[in-house]
């Protein structure tokens, strides 16, 4: 037989309380008294953040590495694609928009024209976007020309602005490149990433709290005697210090899954929180059926028009860009867009995402020059400005590497949380017992003995949140299926004699 060495008490595992023993209810006591607030709520958030930290925290995990590769893109792309990105000589004049475009469109005439940007910097190159059909789904054509020379110096797939390496990161940070059924794992782990950090939180601030010792809130205890409970100190440290991006990383990537994502949209529609877009309906035409969807922030462009004869008709594409200048939109870069049917305007719009971020936008009538709508950045309701710093947060551009660092930290700091929880799972397992129970389970009762508004409470809000984010419901509703099953199991052990 393997001997087992009992484990001494300072090294022994926190556990929640056991269930009470029955309590004497005679004439000249006075009854029980009911569990505070925190002693009602903390097993039923302890068993929740153990279920998911376990069952949940391989998803997490998958999504923060891939995360942490994607914070590298923006430093990759420049590298990788420096030939097509940038000049090899900067020169003293450039050719005109629509000759930049022409010599374009002879290297490549498949497809048709859905956007054209002009370079932000010197050494830029113009780069033309195709609409073609032997690219995948979502993709585009992108062509980059040398505006002093007008040499084509390459042509790559593209998803909106993401050039291969990052969209190829991109993709398997998503759906880990298996299409829209890989959306699940992403949309599972930002659903749980902001219940998980929440729970620990809390937990860790009140267990914090007992030792009136605040500096331990965000200072690991590295002397104590207990490997558990350094380990311990190290996961609530790391989780308090990156509590704020985690629920921003989760909160953003919700607004981009398929379930929760829809929700979201309805509800913003619902409370007037969309991001407004430039009305290119010329006087007289129809409306067009949709607006495009405002979280497509790097997927790929629509159809284009019918014939390239729309991009020098009328004002033609350099007469668009000089009313755009002279509208004072800065190049930097710039996205000219042709109108994609008849009776539609131009749209040129300001694509500066990082901080301040410029984003206005102007609706050009291609056969005058007129502008005939206008939205600049300024003037977007506090909620739609809110959405887009999350979203290019979210990506790594609102603070330039800044961010990106930021990212980094936060996707190191949760890689290392996960490690940390297992490796405490790992550490209370069972020595002494042939029982393959995962931990303790919640106290019987717990919720029965919380105060009646508490537990309501708790069911309402867990019903109206599942039903908002579907995969935090799905998956909380078979939390609680086990632990039903696995307190039925307990009642039926307990019951065989000795």
């Amino acid at each position: 037989m393997t001997s087992v060495t009992p484990r001494t008490s300072e090294e022994a595992p926190t556990r929640p309380p056991t269930e009470p023993a029955p309590e004497s209810t005679g004439p000249d006591l006075p009854p029980p008294a009911r569990p505070g607030l925190w002693e009602s709520v903390r097993p039923l958030l302890h068993r929740l953040h153990f279920y998911a930290g376990i069952l949940v925290g391989p998803f997490l995990l998958v999504a923060a590495t891939t995360g942490l590769l994607y914070t590298a893109t923006p430093t990759l792309e420049p590298i990788v694609h420096r030939h097509e990105l940038f000049v090899d000589e900067v020169g003293t004049t450039t050719y005109a928009l629509d000759q930049q475009l022409a010599a374009a469109r002879e290297a490549h005439p498949e497809g048709t024209v859905t956007q054209v940007r002009p370079p932000a910097t010197a050494d830029g190159t113009t780069r033309v976007v195709l609409a073609v059909d032997d690219v995948p789904e979502g993709y585009t054509r992108t062509v980059f020309v040398d505006p002093y020379t007008l040499e084509v110096r390459g042509a790559l797939a593209t998803y909106g602005e993401w050039l291969p390496v990052r969209a190829w990161v991109d993709d398997l940070h998503r759906n880990l490149h298996l299409g829209e059924a890989g959306r699940w794992y992403s949309e599972l782990a930002a659903s749980w990433l902001w219940v998980v950090a929440l729970g620990g939180l809390a937990m860790w601030i009140a267990r914090v709290a007992r030792t009136r010792k605040a500096r331990r809130l965000v200072v690991p205890e590295v002397r104590a005697k207990s490997a558990r409970k350094r380990v311990l100190s190290w996961h609530g440290t790391v989780g308090t210090v990156i509590v704020l991006g985690l629920l921003g990383l989760s909160a953003t990537g919700l607004t981009w899954s398929a379930n929760a994502g829809a929700n979201i949209g309805e509800l913003r529609t619902a409370l007037s929180w969309g991001t407004p877009t430039v009305d290119t309906t010329l006087p007289g035409a129809t409306p067009p059926a949709a607006a495009a969807d405002e979280h497509a922030h790097h997927h790929g462009g629509g159809a284009g028009p019918a014939s390239d004869d729309v991009l020098t008709a009328g004002v033609g594409i350099n007469g668009v860009l000089a009313v755009a200048r002279a509208e004072g939109l800065r190049e930097n870069p710039l996205q000219v867009t042709p109108p994609a049917e008849d009776g539609q305007a131009w749209v040129v719009k300001e694509n500066k995402r990082s901080w301040p971020s410029q984003q206005d936008a102007i609706a050009v009538d291609g056969a005058t020059g007129e502008v005939v709508d206008r939205i600049d950045f300024d003037d977007q309701p506090a909620a739609a400005k809110l959405t887009r710093w999350g979203i290019d947060a979210h990506m790594g551009l609102l603070f330039g590497i800044w961010n990106q660092i930021a990212l980094a930290a936060v996707a190191i700091g949760l890689i290392t949380l996960i490690i940390l929880g297992y490796r405490m799972w790992w550490q209370r397992r069972p020595t002494r017992s042939t029982s393959r129970r995962p931990g303790p389970p919640i106290p019987r009762g717990a919720l029965r003995r919380a105060p009646l508004w508490l537990a309501v409470t708790v069911l309402v809000i867990a019903a109206a949140v599942g039903w908002f984010i579907p995969y935090f419901g799905i998956p909380l509703a078979v939390f609680l299926l086990v632990d039903l099953l696995l307190a039925a199991r307990a009642r039926r052990v307990t019951k065989v004699p000795a």
